[in-house]
């Protein structure tokens, strides 16, 4: 059914997932307006309540999201190409690494770049720790929030999309993922409320991070003089202003508004960088990188999974910083994912998880080095003035750039690139939304544009309104957690995916059509006709291959080679060998026995396999006394058996030649 339909205009929109968003939207929306303080009272009580009781699944589940990765990335699925086999990768090596690393950026790390490392490092977990210990430890904490797992919750949901978007050619949406478990109910009402609750989590992680930006753009117009003071008016005429350029953005196509803007902006955030690494102690902030990430790689593990189970007293810190932070990215996953998944087609998985997990993860971890490193050593230099303001998390950027050279220029640059993040985050946020609320239909209106802009600033605006920056964190809270669970069986339903995929494809010829000639087709396809039933399989042994014993063995006395055959026939699974008995070395046998194999419902029910009628069908497999895999030989005849035997027997006889081998033909029972 076309969704669209039930619109009175034109529209991309599959109704049955964007109207329940919409009203989503409008009841928090309504709920903010209306009343305020309960509002925000409500949501802090469910983010309490959400990072006490389960801030160790977001714990374990983003750890598990990085083995998982990393375990496709040495496994031979990583071999699995993000389209068909044969389809060569989109963009050029070095273009997708750029755009990965493009990635990586935004109005987080202008946020956060000072403020994280300073906020540990004024008020750490230790009080009682040196100086030195007090910024390593708050560079470690900064690593672990910004390093591989942020990527790894990022990578699984990219990973999905691309390997169901372009492996399977479904629409580029997060029920698609789920594929292998739902099948042909994958537009049922399971699939739907797998993309409602992708379409809310992207919604307010997207109006959390347009916060996040609207303070630090108020803190920087105050810091240039632009305006005098920071309250409610300003803000919202900030994130309207801004709001309305990433929407003219948007409706002027993603080639000639967002691009244009990301390189520009990315130009601008790597000379800032390079100025801030210029300006201070440039040997010592290097050093400071190399030992940072010895220490993050050495305590990795410890920190993937600590909850602070047995120290109640650093609990809050936990929830506060980890839970969020995790809490954050899971709610930018489809936003993130879907771009990486988009510029990743032709990819293997193993280049798409080494990418996707280690260049962006690099470039981050650089940058708070930079920042984070160089404003410790101002503090120091200053006798704390940075530290003493780290409740103001928003001013600390523009704090820090005003003890370096150039303090007012860098500030004005810092305010064009936070404006511009803000722009191309809501620019790229506003087609993620319509994709996935579009059921991953392209060619969207404009109006559906200026839509999702307009519910983004106004969603920003309430909540900051009833809670400020709490409030937002709350709502994405609120919204990551079922995400989370939707990521984690997204991993079962892609490793499933993999495992079929591999199966699938990794699966040759049979060994028997090996010998298939033209000369003997009609027979061979009477063979196949045949009901692959115990009846025919008894009637195979029977026949075919107890014959071909026989016959081989007789033969091979004229050589001095003793042979025999042994047949069961009573059993309720026949089988029948051909055995030439050694000394002291394992015998050579040749067996065909009978397996039993599950038949798919598919094949039961498909018209053009009439021969297949049960559940379960009886396949004459070989084996042998070396306890090799053996093969289907139900199409063989009887000439075939037997050349089949002579070249085990030809194999047989050669690793007998051998010494090397001795250790395992020798004969253990003896």
């Amino acid at each position: 059914m076309d969704d669209s339909r039930k619109f009175p205009f034109r529209s991309t929109f599959n109704s049955w997932v964007t109207i329940p968003g919409i009203i989503v939207i409008l009841a928090v929306v309504i709920a903010c307006a209306a009343f305020p303080g309960s509002s925000g009272y409500y949501l802090n009580e469910a983010k309490q309540w959400i990072t006490k009781s389960w801030g160790w699944l977001f714990i374990l589940g983003v750890s598990c999201f990085v083995i998982f990765l990393l375990l496709l990335c040495v496994s031979k699925l990583g071999d699995i190409r993000l389209g068909d086999d044969d389809e060569e990768p989109e963009y050029p090596f070095l273009s997708w690494i750029a755009m990965l690393f493009a990635a990586g950026m935004g109005i987080g790390l202008m946020y956060f770049g000072v403020a994280e490392p300073i906020s540990h490092y004024a008020l750490p977990l230790d009080p009682n720790l040196s100086q030195g210990a007090r910024a390593e430890t708050a560079m470690l904490n900064t690593f672990f929030h910004w390093g591989i797992h942020a990527w790894a919750i990022y990578g699984v949901l990219g990973l999905a999309l691309a390997y169901f978007g372009f492996r399977y050619h479904l629409p580029l949406t997060v029920r698609s993922g789920f594929y292998p478990l739902l099948k042909n109910r994958l537009d049922g009402a399971l699939g739907r409320i797998i993309d409602i609750t992708a379409l809310c989590c992207t919604i307010f992680g997207i109006t959390t991070t347009l916060g996040f930006g609207a303070l630090q753009l108020g803190a920087g117009l105050k810091q240039i003089g632009f305006i005098s003071h920071i309250d409610m008016p300003q803000l919202i005429v900030i994130i309207i202003v801004s709001i309305s350029f990433s929407i003219l953005s948007a409706i002027s196509g993603v080639g000639k508004g967002v691009r244009h803007l990301s390189e520009i902006n990315l130009l601008l955030a790597l000379g800032l960088l390079l100025f801030v690494l210029l300006a201070g102690p440039s040997m010592m902030i290097m050093s400071d990188f190399t030992q940072n990430l010895g220490e993050y790689i050495h305590n990795i593990i410890p920190l993937s999974f600590r909850t602070f189970a047995y120290d109640p007293e650093n609990e809050g810190w936990f929830t506060s910083w980890t839970v969020v932070y995790w809490a954050w990215w899971i709610a930018w996953a489809p936003f993130v994912g879907m771009f990486i998944a988009k510029i990743s087609r032709g990819r293997t998985i193993r280049e798409f998880v080494l990418g996707v997990l280690f260049v962006p993860t690099l470039f981050n971890l650089l940058w708070m080095t930079i920042f984070g490193n160089s404003a410790i050593w101002v503090d120091l230099q200053t006798n704390g003035s940075i530290s003493a303001i780290s409740g103001e998390t928003e001013a600390l950027l523009f704090a820090f750039l005003n003890h370096l050279p150039l303090g007012s220029v860098t500030s004005f640059i810092s305010v064009v690139i936070i404006a511009l993040f803000f722009v191309t985050s809501a620019d790229s946020g506003i087609f993620v939304i319509n994709t996935i609320a579009s059921y991953g239909k392209s060619g969207f209106p404009k109006w559906q544009s200026i839509f999702w802009g307009a519910s983004l600033a106004l969603l920003a605006i309430v909540l900051l309104y009833s809670g400020g920056l709490g409030a937002l964190q709350a709502m994405t809270m609120v919204m990551a957690l079922p995400f989370l669970v939707v990521m984690i069986v997204l991993c079962f339903c892609l490793w499933d995916g993999l495992l079929v995929d591999n199966g699938y494809f990794s699966r040759g010829l049979s060994v028997c059509t090996s010998y298939w000639t033209g000369s003997l087709w009609k027979e061979r396809l009477h063979s196949m006709s045949r009901k692959p039933d115990l009846v025919n399989a008894r009637k195979f042994i029977r026949e075919v291959a107890v014959p071909a014993f026989e016959e081989l063995a007789d033969e091979m006395k004229k050589y001095g080679v003793e042979a025999t055959v042994e047949y069961d026939s009573e059993s309720l699974l026949p089988k029948a060998e051909f055995i030439i008995k050694q000394d002291s070395i394992r015998n050579f046998k040749y067996g065909i026995d009978c397996e039993i194999h599950n038949v798919s419902d598919f094949a039961i029910k498909n018209d053009s396999m009439p021969q297949v009628d049960s559940e379960v069908v009886y396949v004459p497999m070989s084996y042998f006394e070396d306890g090799r895999t053996g093969y289907p030989v139900r199409y063989m005849k009887k000439d075939e058996i037997i050349v089949d035997i002579l070249r085990q027997y030809d194999r047989f006889t050669k690793l007998v030649s051998d010494k090397k081998h001795k250790l395992f033909i020798f004969d253990t029972e003896d």
